[in-house]
């Protein structure tokens, strides 16, 4: 009984959700738009990395490794983590920026077990080279940018239910499930105290 109620609870919010999500309005063009501006954008600093002689994943390791550098030891996974990238390519480029001079591999000092990647000077000379034009581009190609983000955002923000988010959704509908646990609780319990009664009348029926 406990179960059955609160699988078809379940079974109903979820019902709700898809026939919630299948009616939202979806801003088709801003999509379309932002991923242009975004893809636009990328592309712009894929051209000048291959100018400056390195290929666009090389030039965000070397954003990477300094960005990181003030939180502790960059390592080839931590990485691989902020490119998404699997280990193996990870290596892969930093053998190749290696290579070129720009990064050096050495031991962590608190863990000689540890191998750390740190920039060379001619990587720090590409990387800012590189990092000024990319902040360059933000201040034209930025503003178009953040319209069409706010667009989508403030699309979503008015189709939230009563205002609320994920998180209120999620707060109404833990609510509601324990809402009706305590409901099948009692159920329960009326079902077992009711039976002994049941069974003692039976005798004065027959």
């Amino acid at each position: 009984m406990y179960h059955s109620v609160i699988q078809s609870s379940r079974m109903n919010l979820r019902r709700r959700g898809t026939r919630a999500a299948t009616g939202q309005e979806i801003d088709y063009a801003a999509l379309a738009d932002l991923r242009y501006q975004i893809r636009r954008f990328l592309r712009q600093r894929e051209l000048a990395a291959r100018a400056a002689g390195i290929e666009p994943q090389q030039y965000l390791v070397l954003l990477q490794v300094k960005g990181l550098e003030t939180r502790g030891p960059v390592t080839i996974g931590a990485l691989a983590e902020r490119l998404q990238i699997r280990h193996h390519a990870a290596v892969q480029l930093v053998d190749r920026l290696a290579a070129q001079d720009m990064v050096e591999r050495g031991r962590d000092k608190d863990d000689g077990r540890v191998v750390v990647v740190r920039l060379r000077p001619a990587g720090e000379s590409v990387l800012r080279r590189l990092a000024l034009y990319s902040i360059a581009e933000l201040e034209t190609e930025g503003p178009a940018l953040l319209s069409f983000l706010r667009r989508l955002v403030g699309t979503a923000l008015r189709q939230r239910p009563n205002g609320a988010g994920m998180a209120g959704r999620a707060t109404r509908r833990n609510r509601i499930t324990s809402r009706l646990h305590r409901q099948a609780k009692r159920q329960g319990a009326t079902v077992e105290s009711s039976g002994p009664r049941r069974a003692e009348r039976l005798p004065q029926r027959s």
